[in-house]
């Protein structure tokens, strides 16, 4: 991040202009930095276009000079290439060119070390176009819904380090040459001294990418600003925050300053993030209607996701509420196959019934074991009597029913089980007898 100040620069630059079309906001605040090295722009109408409109946003680096130099006059070098009355497009970008040709011609600036960001967007007639160099971002509230105009340009991607290789620069540390965090920039002269290719194709290069629009009554608003803010929040997130703030009948310029504090690091050791120059331009469009209509509709989209956003949390509670029984049903499950299991230590007659040593005498086991029980009426819990006698109550045989025939397995298992208790002591086997004997009688 560099240098940085004990407390932020929080005063702020704000601006305001508004015609039939549009109502629009700016701001910038210095932050943590120890200078303020942004620059911006919005015409409403540009002179040498009357009624074309022109917004942009450059976020400086290593000084000031490159990025109040474009925001001077970067729009005068795009409006008068001999293209642009037939395609605005190509000249957005041999515009950035010229501009980034004339500040190397330009001794005191070619001797700076410093670069910038340029982000524009210009409105000629009902079509957009917004021309990007570096990871100053513009976005577009259409209908409600987020669309992206630009795309940041970093070493990191593909295509970028793709023309960084080819141009003899290399990628270290996420930076170009391990020296500069963007792949595209005006200024920033050191890493474009290639001759032998051109300056589109220089490992940084102040061409930029442009994406085209057309403008309809469903656009909403414009937001416009440098990385210190979508460093901090997504796009989406910035929607949302103006759109919220529209529908609460605030003023851009107001709604930029809120959206420079949400960003603002509350100390100076978070990496970088928040702790940047902040610059912000939101453009309200106002199709010939007063603001109040945008704020209305502003008020329906905020109402409307924030249904969306109850409903699903619902939806979830519900998942969740279910999850929980099923959870609990799974839990008594386990119970009841932990005690299945559980009993499988002990010895399992042919009727399914789990004995244990307390109840039952061994006759009675063997019986059972030759003799099972076909009937499927529940069998009650053994119980101990007051005067210590051991009685079991078992659903009643149908006698006149064929046995039903016990595993081997079983049989062995009970077999051995009777072996076992046959070493008890005589007193014990008396007294099992004796037990048996009355249950008989009974």
């Amino acid at each position: 991040m560099g240098q940085s100040l004990s407390e932020p620069e929080t005063s702020k630059q704000s601006a305001f202009c508004q015609n039939d079309f549009y109502k629009v906001g700016s701001s910038c605040m210095q932050g943590w930095r120890m200078n303020m090295e942004d620059s911006h722009t919005h015409i409403l109408s540009l002179p040498d276009d009357p009624g074309t409109s022109f917004f942009a946003v450059y976020d400086g680096h290593g000084g000031a000079k490159v990025a109040e130099y474009a925001g001077k006059h970067l729009h005068k070098y795009i409006t008068r290439r001999p293209e642009y009355g037939e395609d605005v497009a190509h000249a957005l970008q041999q515009g950035f060119l010229d501009l980034d040709q004339a500040m190397l011609n330009n001794e005191a600036l070619r001797e700076q070390m410093s670069g910038s960001t340029a982000v524009v967007v210009l409105i000629k007639g009902n079509r957009l176009y917004c021309a990007n160099a570096g990871d100053s971002r513009a976005i577009a509230c259409v209908d409600g819904k987020l669309d992206v105009l630009s795309f940041d340009h970093k070493p990191t991607n593909e295509k970028e380090r793709e023309r960084i290789s080819s141009a003899g620069g290399y990628v270290e540390y996420n930076r170009v040459n391990g020296y500069l965090a963007l792949s595209r920039a005006l200024g920033d002269f050191g890493l474009k001294r290639n001759t032998k290719i051109e300056a589109r194709d220089q490992m940084v290069t102040a061409y930029p990418d442009v994406e085209v629009r057309e403008v309809s009554e469903e656009w909403d608003f414009l937001v416009i600003a440098c990385d210190g803010i979508w460093d901090v929040l997504s796009s989406q997130a910035v929607l949302q925050f103006v759109q919220e703030e529209i529908a609460q009948g605030i003023y851009p310029q107001q709604i930029c300053e809120n959206l420079m504090m949400r960003c603002l690091a509350p100390d100076c050791q978070m990496g970088g993030i928040g702790g940047d120059n902040m610059t912000v331009i939101v453009v309200c469009f106002l199709h010939g209607q007063p603001y109040e209509e945008l704020v209305n509709r502003c008020k329906e989209a905020v109402a409307k996701r924030q249904a969306q956003t109850a409903k699903r949390r619902s939806h979830w509670n519900r998942l969740q509420d279910g999850e929980a029984t099923e959870q609990h049903t799974s839990r008594s499950h386990s119970s009841v196959t932990l005690a299945s299991e559980e009993g499988k230590s002990e010895e399992k007659v042919g009727n399914g019934r789990l004995e244990d040593d307390s109840s039952g005498s061994e006759s009675e086991r063997s019986d059972e074991v030759q003799t099972p029980s076909l009937t499927t009426a529940p069998v009650e819990e053994a119980s101990t009597s007051e005067n210590g006698n051991d009685e079991e109550r078992v659903a009643p045989s149908n006698g006149e029913q064929a046995a039903e025939k016990v595993e081997p397995k079983a049989v062995k298992a009970v077999s051995d089980a009777n072996e076992k208790k046959l070493v008890q002591t005589d007193s014990t086997n008396d007294s099992a007898e004796e037990s048996s004997e009355e249950m008989d009688l009974k």
